[in-house]
């Protein structure tokens, strides 16, 4: 675990969140660092958790935030963290990672860490922060599905299995926080160019049996009508604007970014 100092600049705690404390998961890079550089924009005081220490470190000094290191695949390293001690105000479950291939070729314990990274630690998370939510009045959960957590692609059984188990996740979370001024959504882009979608272009070449650089326009968005990847800020200002004012009544939605694909 390892602390920054908090930004010097005043107007740091200006804005819709100041007093506010934000938890961001796999904030070293792409979505969510841009999620927790809106945040921290918003007034938020930032908890940047990454399993790369040395990029969460980055990231926080960027932010004035405070660097948390843990595997979210152990139960015991999240625990370890004392989240419950910490007054989080805003939980963002984004960390994930992604694994391409054919069902019968699928590695099961890759399949698992999947989940237990994906489904199992958003909820041991949200566990962990809910007490805290409930006794102040307030609370704002957004997590990051994805497409996938409406349509399926071949090759990725265990990424849009635990998207679909997430969906379900966020609408039970915000069905018992509802009367406590906790709310849970979920947010779900299409491909974001990020270092996650560029890692799978090698796999999606291999499964599909085409050349790297076809990947993007026969795979990632052969079935988006707009022929581009989400930017990473385009998703923290949803985010953002999910943690705001006025969003008391938004609750258990699911916020497709997709570009068009599931309007098909």
């Amino acid at each position: 675990m390892t602390s920054t100092s908090p930004a010097a600049d005043p107007s740091a705690t200006a804005g819709p969140l100041a007093g506010r404390t934000a938890l961001v998961t796999g904030a070293a890079s792409g979505i969510g660092r841009a999620v927790a550089t809106r945040l921290a924009e918003q007034g938020a005081s930032l908890l940047l958790l990454d399993v790369n220490e040395a990029g969460a470190r980055e990231a926080a000094e960027q932010v004035g935030g405070e660097a948390l290191t843990a595997d979210l695949s152990d139960r015991t390293a999240i625990e370890a963290l004392g989240l419950g001690e910490r007054g989080i105000d805003v939980l963002v479950n984004n960390a994930g990672i992604q694994h391409v291939a054919p069902i019968e070729d699928f590695d099961p314990e890759r399949f698992e860490l999947i989940h237990r990274i994906m489904l199992q630690a958003p909820f041991h998370l949200t566990r962990a922060v809910l007490p805290g939510m409930y006794a102040a009045g307030w609370g704002r959960i957004v997590h990051l599905s994805s497409v996938h957590g409406h349509r399926a692609s071949a090759y990725k059984s265990a990424y849009v299995s635990a998207k679909h188990g997430l969906e379900g996740l966020s609408k039970v979370i915000a069905l018992e926080g509802a009367a406590k001024g906790v709310t849970s959504n979920t947010v779900c882009p299409g491909y974001v160019r990020t270092p996650l979608v560029e890692g799978q272009v090698a796999d999606q070449a291999r499964s599909h049996g085409i050349a790297e650089d076809e990947v993007l326009e026969q795979v990632l968005l052969a079935r988006t009508p707009v022929k581009r990847l989400v930017e990473p800020e385009e998703v923290a200002h949803l985010v953002g604007f999910l943690c705001g004012p006025g969003t008391d009544s938004i609750n258990g939605q699911s916020y497709l970014m997709d570009g068009g694909w599931t309007a098909q």
